[in-house]
């Protein structure tokens, strides 16, 4: 091998040298160029194992051949390489695929930081896109079906004529110079043919034998054309010291960054802010992990920085106290929302090379078989192809042996199962629906033991080889009325949404109608399982309202279920964090049924978060407020609930205060003062800080009370005073004095609560 990147340079042709295909052969040069420069690092860096060496040896090999595939198109025949053009864009996916694979494997046996170099190589390889360009297919087009026709039709010379003169007009070739070096051209590619390839020297000999006998009527009557137009696409020089970064540079800003269309539309609308990108890999983070350093990072290669042995934070290079990975909950959301909002998908990076290896390598193989097709006369289906199959076939193999996972001998169903279940197979699902019913639920049955077996086969699926064939059979099992069915596609379907978060995105309006429909079914278990999972994710939640669901998952809160009740619960409370479905949630009348859930030791946690989410828009507020029994539920968690669960209680409690002088008296008379005292005195940083803030809140009404005289009471009186008998006005007036006398004294002596004036605010409001 040996290889290092001053030869590789030196080896590479110039851009304007190509005289064909000219964006596909530059988008491939560019990546031979990547490739080349990063080459010698990864073999100053291989593992000293088997499989390292071997997948070096298989980049270096991919190398060589990608070099030779440019270098044809810089010597061989115009009229032969439009003619083969479906052969180079097979040669150029494979050694793109090629490179994928055997860079995937190396990526997991180098140091972090090289192995985020090379990620982002990978990355770029994926965007690589091959087409012919229109002019060339017209003029391939025209030639090969010229020599698909007879030789003894009276019709050929026409033909001939016509064809030949298209080419030409479309490659350029309409001057006597430039059949010149056409003609020339071909006589050297006769001179590297092999006498036994008959073939390939029957097409070149008839080219000749075009060129020759209408050589006069291909040239234009106006005489010497113009250069080419491939010859002026590059105004480049060729000096000796021009160097392959220089000229590739140029390249790149005359034809464009090399990645497909799409992606650069998109991301010339959408550039993500640094802040959102592993300073590593200088991607979007999929997981983002905050250091001890105050840093932030890509969880998958900053582990991977730490399993090196590595002490100190890339970044800065400070070195760090611990090596605790610590999630960055707000980082995750932003790059959610921003995701979101412009359509991208962030890949998960622990995606294992086993992905990669799963790259179909057929594709030359299967290219004479395509050129079988054109049923050519001259039989070009097999031209200089028969030793590049030859080399790839032992690699094919070499690929496949490699995909084989070790599993303990005690696990022989699984392992059956993920041997006979590669990427390949896992298309099965496109044709799903044309399967037996039987055969139908086998297989789904079967995908749902093999992923279970490997995570990472999940990030093989798509919407079309994976969600959409699943909705169809769940749809089909539903007219069927198959219990075991539904259940066995949504246990799949549930899997499919808990471990492949990007892939959620596949998941559109028909899925969450299907889903909304099963809520009352015998599937309700496996739905409402998937419901909690889709319900966290912000693409999901107008997708869950818009279907209806809501309705069915309040109904849910009335029933006999506690494992049933709890998932409506965390659905909800994963919606509420939504200010517009609160407002549904609340409109639903769902407060009044919280109620009794609160006082359930199962179920009090989630429905006081929900209720703490509620209470931030003024509609739930109320309802908390005039709803019966709510605030004293509330209040009794202030004395049996968890820390969690009284900081909750005391939050709403706080937000009910904050809001309107009513709702202080109605919380003071719950008598929560004590529990709230002993919360402020022993509860955690966050419970604390509530409820002194709630206390200063209760004392601020009580100072108010005071200057305002009997203004409280006239109110009590007026509102009661259509149904309260005057003994009863007298006892409801006398206990309210006796319960401010009480509270006025636990307050004298709280030194812990500072003196503020509320009083102000309160005229306010």
């Amino acid at each position: 091998m040996g290889t290092d990147a001053a030869e590789a340079v030196e080896t590479l042709p110039y851009p304007y040298a190509f005289k064909v295909h000219h964006s596909m052969c530059t988008e491939l040069l560019k990546l031979v160029y990547k490739v080349s420069k990063i080459f010698p690092e990864i073999e100053a860096a291989r593992p000293r194992c088997a499989s390292g060496i071997q997948a070096l040896s298989l980049l270096n090999e991919t190398l060589e051949k990608a070099k030779h595939h440019l270098r044809c198109c810089c010597e061989s025949s115009k009229l032969y390489l439009v003619i083969t053009g479906d052969v180079i864009v097979s040669r150029y996916q494979r050694s793109r695929n090629l490179f994928e694979q055997s860079l995937g494997k190396i990526q997991t046996m180098v140091p972090v930081i090289l192995a985020a170099e090379i990620s982002q190589l990978i990355d770029d390889l994926r965007a690589a896109m091959f087409t012919l360009e229109s002019s060339e297919e017209e003029a391939g087009k025209a030639m090969r079906e010229l020599i698909q026709q007879s030789s003894k039709s009276d019709l050929v010379v026409n033909s001939e004529i016509k064809a030949i003169q298209l080419a030409a007009s479309r490659l350029h070739i309409t001057s006597r110079k430039a059949i010149l070096i056409e003609r020339r051209s071909i006589k050297n590619q006769l001179d590297k043919v092999g006498g036994n390839d008959h073939r390939k020297r029957s097409i070149l000999n008839y080219l000749l034998f075009l060129l020759k006998k209408h050589e006069d009527l291909i040239i234009e009557e106006q005489g010497e054309t113009p250069k080419s137009q491939h010859e002026g696409f590059f105004s480049l020089k060729n000096p000796n010291n021009t160097s392959l970064h220089q000229q590739n540079n140029q390249v790149e800003s005359s034809i464009g960054c090399g990645q497909s269309e799409t992606r650069t539309e998109l991301f010339s609308r959408a550039t993500p802010p640094e802040e959102f990108k592993c300073p590593i890999s200088m991607r979007i983070m999929y997981d983002p992990v905050v250091i001890a350093s105050g840093q932030t990072f890509e969880r998958m290669w900053i582990q991977k920085w730490f399993d090196e042995g590595n002490d100190t934070c890339p970044k800065n290079k400070v070195k760090l106290a611990h090596c605790a990975l610590t999630p960055n909950i707000s980082m995750k959301d932003l790059i959610s929302k921003w995701c979101v909002m412009y359509g991208i998908t962030v890949p998960d990076p622990c995606i294992q090379a086993s992905k990669l290896l799963d790259i179909s390598i057929n594709s030359i193989a299967s290219l004479g078989s395509s050129m079988n097709d054109l049923n050519l006369p001259l039989d070009i289906s097999d031209m200089s192809l028969r030793s590049i199959d030859a080399s790839y076939s032992s690699e094919s193999a070499q690929s496949k042996s490699n995909l084989m996972p070790i599993q303990n001998k005690d696990d022989s169903y699984r392992r059956h199962s993920y041997i006979n279940m590669n990427q390949q197979d896992l298309k099965f699902l496109s044709g799903l629906a044309e399967l037996p019913w039987e055969s139908q639920c086998k297989m789904v049955e079967d995908v749902k033991s093999c992923l279970q077996c490997n995570d990472q086969l999940f990030h093989s699926l798509s919407s079309e080889n994976f969600v959409e064939p699943l909705l169809r059979f769940l749809r089909d099992a539903h007219d069927q009325q198959d219990r075991g069915a539904q259940r066995f596609g949504y246990q799949l379907l549930l899997s499919f949404a808990s471990k492949n978060r990007s892939g959620i995105l596949y998941l559109h309006e028909d899925v969450f109608d299907l889903l909304s429909s099963f809520l009352d079914s015998e599937v309700i278990e496996e739905v409402l399982a998937i419901f909690e999972v889709l319900s966290g994710h912000p693409y999901c939640q107008s997708k869950i309202t818009a279907s209806g669901a809501l309705v069915s998952i309040r109904n849910i809160l009335d029933s006999h279920s506690t494992e049933f009740q709890k998932q409506a619960i965390k659905i909800l409370l994963n919606l509420s964090s939504n200010d517009d479905i609160c407002s549904q949630i609340v409109s639903m009348e769902c407060v009044p049924k919280l109620v009794p859930l609160i006082k359930n030791d199962n179920l009090s946690s989630y429905s006081v978060a929900l209720l703490r989410n509620l209470c931030d828009i003024e509609e739930a507020r109320v309802s908390v407020a005039e709803t019966s029994g709510c605030i004293a539920s509330i209040a009794e968690l202030l004395d049996s609930g968890g820390r969690e669960e009284q900081e909750h209680a005391a939050s709403i409690l706080l937000s009910l205060c904050s809001q309107h002088l009513h709702y202080c008296q109605l919380v003071m008379e719950e008598g929560v003062i004590p529990s709230l005292v002993d919360m402020s005195i022993n509860g955690t940083d966050k419970g604390r800080a509530i409820a002194l803030e709630l206390l200063r809140q209760l004392r601020g009404m009580i100072e108010y009370d005071n200057e305002h005289e009997g203004f409280v009471s006239d109110i009590d009186a007026d509102r009661d005073s259509s149904h309260q008998t005057p003994e009863k006005k007298s006892d409801a007036d006398a206990d309210r004095v006796a319960s401010n006398r009480t509270i006025k004294k636990i307050f004298k002596n709280l030194s812990v609560f500072p003196k503020r004036s509320a009083i102000a605010s309160k005229k306010k409001r």
